[in-house]
């Protein structure tokens, strides 16, 4: 571990109890874990708070630190497959690195070291409506959670979890197997405790020694105004349980936001369209026209064109964490009638001769009745 002393590092006073020294870690861990603090030192003040942690939480290597300090911590290690001293780590030496090749592969890592919990996903269906506006929800699903009879030991309540009688908490055991390269020490996972370096002797009734059960868990949910569909929203700390005091993972909401019979939506502004006829858009005119917000008059000025756009200011989508609220663009369609009374048609004749335009009227019923000759 570095030489900075742990009990500054934890926050702890040097006659600080188990419980204390294990409350801060965990206080600490879950404020500098890399997965939760993206600042580019809280990897290297994580592994600090695990150095020390591991360093008070074992009653022989608090003891050393107390008694000589840091260089009480290396007392005794020799070099790996080196002629290491006495009650230090032996590893294989110049075999130890064929290891990596032949049935090791990756560095070892402390098997009671904190990790954060799986993160899960959520579907949440929304209305068009709803992802405008957001709302309140509580949902419901499914999670890993520590087990409150035991705390999250697996060991039955009094009694505790020990460490394992065989790879003596290193999760780990070293094999001799035969290679083409000749008899090879590699490490494998300790059978009896799993790799967790701890041995539950008597394990809790409810969870059985995992240390966790699955439970349903209920959360209520604030849908941010202005979602659109799949967006996802990150609530932390609220997927599975962690190992080791680790915090919990993570839960991501994914929206699913239905579409609109009336309205289209980018980002923040709303799209509509609306019908008029000729005479309005000719003299002009004051419609009513409906948005999310309720129903608006929009005034259509004379000699208004088909496809013609009109914005609405305000009133269409907010904009996601901002106070911001987008607009609603209208689209006008001119709609030609298709039938007319007779006094329509002799107006419309007099309103084209009035503008020089003379028009041969061709019936529908003329085409209708060519259609039906050429089918007889």
């Amino acid at each position: 571990m570095a030489d900075r002393d742990p009990y500054e590092t934890l926050g702890v006073d040097k006659n600080a109890s188990e419980d204390e020294i294990k409350k801060a870690f965990r206080t600490l861990s879950k404020k500098y874990h890399p997965d939760i603090n993206k600042a580019p030192d809280a990897e290297e003040k994580f592994k600090e708070i695990n150095d020390a942690y591991e360093t008070l939480k074992d009653p022989q290597k608090r003891a050393a630190y107390d008694q000589y300090g840091s260089a009480g911590m290396n007392q005794g290690q020799g070099f790996g497959g080196f002629g290491g001293g006495a009650g230090g780590e032996q590893f294989g030496g110049f075999e130890d690195i064929f290891s990596q090749f032949f049935g090791g592969g990756t560095a070892r890592q402390s098997p009671n070291a904190p990790r954060q919990g799986s993160d899960l996903q959520y579907r949440m269906d929304l209305t068009f409506e709803e992802g405008v506006f957001g709302k309140k929800s509580d949902i419901s699903y499914d999670r890993e959670e520590l087990c409150k009879t035991c705390d999250g030991s697996g060991a039955k309540p009094g009694t505790h979890p020990e460490t394992c009688s065989k790879c003596h908490g290193s999760g780990y055991v070293e094999v001799d197997r035969q290679t083409p390269l000749g008899r090879m020490r590699t490490r494998v996972v300790c059978d009896v405790c799993g790799g967790t370096g701890k041995e539950i002797k008597e394990k809790c009734n409810i969870c059985h020694g995992k240390g966790k059960v699955n439970e349903k868990h209920t959360l209520k949910v604030t849908v941010p105004a202005g979602v659109e569909d799949g967006q996802q929203m990150r609530l932390d700390g609220q997927g599975e349980a962690g190992e080791n005091g680790g915090p919990y993972g993570d839960l991501y909401i994914v929206f699913h936001v239905a579409a609109s019979k009336e309205f289209q939506r980018d980002g923040s502004t709303i799209y509509s369209s609306v019908n008029i006829s000729f005479p309005q858009a000719a003299l002009g005119d004051e419609i009513q026209v409906n948005t999310v917000h309720g129903a608006v008059k929009l005034t259509v000025p004379s000699g208004t064109q088909t496809g013609t756009s009109f914005r609405l200011r305000g009133k269409g989508a907010p904009v996601l964490n901002s106070k911001n609220i987008g607009d609603q663009k209208v689209t006008v369609n001119i709609v030609t009638p298709r039938k007319m009374s007779g006094e329509q048609r002799e107006a419309l004749k007099k309103f084209a001769e009035a503008g020089g335009n003379k028009v041969k009227e061709k019936d529908s019923n003329f085409f209708n009745k060519i259609k039906d000759a050429f089918n007889g």
